[in-house]
């Protein structure tokens, strides 16, 4: 059975043919992401429309498909009105704008209260982002008929209904990750009419028909963008991945709501029937979020890096805080900002660049670290995944930093094939993508390595933010 599977992220649009599990074709299509103000992400929700067109186009001119599932990034929000027309750019999960609203919420709420919700109280999750609006924008939210995830609004402009699903709304700060049901207290925190929000549906649940691709479709509704690469990855309970990019994830897959109440971590609904499965996830912003702007700063490429690292750490290369936007997990702070420290006269160019892949190592290990302490504790042998760990001295740096044994997993269309599983009824791939190799960690490398982490922290949490 064939199935297109459409997954929305953050800079790019992928359609994808799945056929048991495997991808036969794909075409992908970036759009801008803007930011008229410091701190601000926003994008054009049309944007994402045309894009969405132009790739579905081209995968199915010559491809037969009997449904349609979507991933989409998740947190955004999308005020439209009652013809679902956009009355303002997207506000998406990077945006900080939020700030002094999630300090409000999470004085408001008790820990107990925001571990039900899944998440401890950041900016850019849509309770925030909505809270911001009713202060700043309350005209444009005085018009608006709902307020949309971005996968949602995309399915709905296509023709499929106006709804969500479990693992959606659990990362909207808006929802009681244990019921799978709109938190009343949350939606009356962020001050919003209930209405706004759409029902909430079984992730596989029949969600009407599309027009696309010259023709009509049945979907589903969906699924967030991690839930879905659980789906692709074929991941259930006990199982879990490390995925490193733009950000870095590392995930364990549960099968009961237990929540995290020192909000260090962030607890979602996987993909299915709502209190049906969980995940575990510490999100790191400082990845490749921190490493291309400091790369380009020192003049350098990743492979200029790679090799620096290739050539071995010294106990001499300086410390790298990476926090260049502030960071979710475990620091939940996005005011952190990043620091060199330990510059001396022997400081040369290629320690620099050893030391910001070492940084964002060391992100990741305090994600896995709190992740581990908050009782889901990852499998003995954990998939690695994503475009930054390609290189293999950064993936033995990783495997060292974490103390993790890594199978590095080629996976990079892992949401969408979970998205086109979804419309086939599947929440797990019954063919998941091979592990190519295992990464075991070097012990006397995971001791220094960790010496240097306990000084990047002191650093981190030593500075005055502003």
């Amino acid at each position: 059975m064939s199935l297109l599977g459409i997954d929305l992220g953050t800079g790019s649009v992928k359609a994808a043919i799945v056929d048991e599990g495997r991808v036969s074709a794909k075409r992908s299509r970036t759009y801008a992401v803007r930011s008229p103000h410091p701190g601000w992400a926003e994008c054009e929700p049309q944007d994402w429309l045309d894009a969405t067109i132009d790739v579905t186009a081209g995968v199915l001119a010559d491809a037969s498909v009997e449904g349609v599932g979507f991933s989409g990034q998740m947190h955004g929000v999308v005020l439209v009105d009652e013809h679902l027309a956009p009355l303002r750019p997207a506000i998406i999960w990077a945006d900080a704008r939020s700030i002094a609203q999630a300090e409000r919420m999470s004085r408001d709420l008790s820990a107990d209260e925001l571990s039900r919700l899944g998440s401890p109280a950041v900016a850019g999750f849509a309770a925030t982002t909505l809270a911001w609006l009713v202060e700043h924008e309350p005209d444009v939210l005085s018009r608006a008929a709902f307020a949309l995830q971005p996968k949602d609004w995309l399915r709905a402009r296509l023709g499929g209904a106006v709804v969500t699903d479990p693992s959606d709304a659990s990362g909207t700060l808006l929802s009681d990750v244990v019921s799978g049901v709109w938190s009343t207290t949350a939606v009356g925190w962020a001050g919003i009419d209930p209405g706004l929000l759409p029902p909430i549906a079984a992730s596989g649940a029949e969600a009407g028909t599309l027009t696309i691709g010259g023709g009509h479709l049945p979907c589903v509704v969906g699924g967030a963008d991690t839930a879905c690469a659980l789906a692709g990855l074929g991941l259930v309970a006990g199982d879990g991945f490390l995925a490193v990019g733009s950000g870095a994830q590392v995930v364990r897959v549960m099968d009961q709501p237990i929540l995290d109440e020192s909000l260090r971590t962030h607890t979602f609904a996987a993909a299915g029937e709502a209190g049906s499965s969980w995940y575990r996830i510490g999100a790191m912003q400082s990845a490749g979020l921190a490493l291309t702007p400091t790369l380009a700063m020192l003049g350098a490429t990743v492979d200029e890096a790679a090799a620096a690292l290739a050539e071995g750490m010294r106990d001499d290369d300086p410390i790298f805080v990476p926090y260049l936007a502030g960071e979710r997990t475990p620091f939940m702070d996005q005011r952190l900002r990043g620091s060199w420290s330990g510059l001396s006269l022997g400081t040369d160019r290629s320690a620099l660049l050893r030391s910001v892949l070492e940084g964002v190592a060391q992100a990741v290990a305090l994600g896995v670290a709190a992740v581990q302490e908050s009782g889901a504790v990852l499998p003995e042998q954990v998939p690695l995944v994503g475009g930054g760990t390609h290189d293999p001295a950064f993936r033995q740096l990783l495997a060292d930093a974490t103390g993790l044994s890594l199978a590095v997993t080629d996976a990079p269309d892992a949401a969408v094939v979970g998205a086109a599983l979804l419309a086939g009824g599947v929440t797990a791939n019954p063919h998941p993508p091979a592990r190519l190799s295992v990464v075991e960690p070097r012990t006397e490398a995971a001791e220094r390595l960790e010496s240097r982490r306990a000084r990047m922290v002191g650093l981190a949490l030593m500075q005055e933010v502003p």
